[in-house]
């Protein structure tokens, strides 16, 4: 029963990676040694933070400017990875962009984006680094969903319904990829301190999300991460196709 959260020793590739929920997940497996590929449309904010990790815990960590919504971005982002880590063996996919104007701002492009950034990578990712992740074992995948998923809330008709077709395609593909031993799961936070959420925090009157909450506060981002953590090591080998409310009780409140 000793604690495995430091295994297996691979490496791992996290979209979205310089901020947010994305950089907390890449925090807290640098804090047990793994390494990381942080991707991020800003190519000096990955840089910067991947040094930080890399001078705070001593993995190895690099930073590079990959756009999600780009194949060929993808392609080069798992190409540059496998030259700079020592091994792939996880994939968190955490990039994501939220729409607020509702269905009566929604556009073709505005759709495209929301689908390309959150959905369509963590299919063309799964495919690619298929390779790479079933030549080491015990590699995992972790890919964001939302409570929103379930909820569904009339402001982000497309990150909800992105988010939805994420917790699909997880259990899509946690049936081909358990073939070569590789598990898949998705994590729906509920209301997290983050740059994407923080403007809806400051706007609204103070305990406006709270209230639904059963512990009563919004959650911290190192809360995600560690069990981003718990899902991409040998603590989680026996789960796969699942999803992980991580929302302090927000889901399941009937509070209002």
């Amino acid at each position: 029963m000793k604690p495995r959260l430091d295994t297996p020793a691979t490496g791992i590739i996290v979209t979205g990676g310089a901020s947010g929920l994305g950089h907390a997940s890449a925090e807290a497996l640098a804090a047990v040694g793994r390494a990381v590929s942080l991707w991020d449309l800003d190519a000096e904010k990955a840089s910067g933070a991947a040094k930080a990790l890399h001078e705070r815990y001593g993995v190895v960590a690099e930073g590079i400017a990959v756009d999600v919504r780009d194949p060929a971005a993808l392609r080069a982002g798992a190409e540059r990875a496998r030259a700079h880590l020592p091994s792939i063996g996880g994939l968190v996919h955490a990039a994501g962009i939220v729409d607020t104007d509702s269905i009566d701002g929604l556009t073709p492009e505005s759709w495209d984006d929301g689908i390309n950034i959150h959905l369509r990578p963590l299919a063309l990712l799964a495919k690619e680094l298929l390779p790479d992740l079933a030549a080491n074992p015990g590699s995992a995948i972790v890919a964001f969903a939302s409570i929103n998923a379930t909820l569904g809330n009339a402001a982000n008709p497309i990150y909800t319904a992105a988010k939805g077709g994420v917790l699909s395609l997880v259990r899509s593909l946690a049936d081909r990829l358990a073939a070569d031993g590789i598990r898949i799961n998705s994590i729906s936070p509920g209301q997290i301190r983050t740059p994407m959420t923080q403007p809806a925090i400051d706007i609204l009157p103070e305990g406006f999300f709270e209230k639904r909450i059963l512990l009563g506060r919004i959650g911290e981002p190192e809360e995600i991460g560690r069990v981003v953590r718990f899902l991409l090591s040998d603590e989680a080998s026996y789960i796969t196709a699942s999803e992980f409310v991580v929302d302090g009780g927000n889901l399941s409140s009937q509070r209002g």
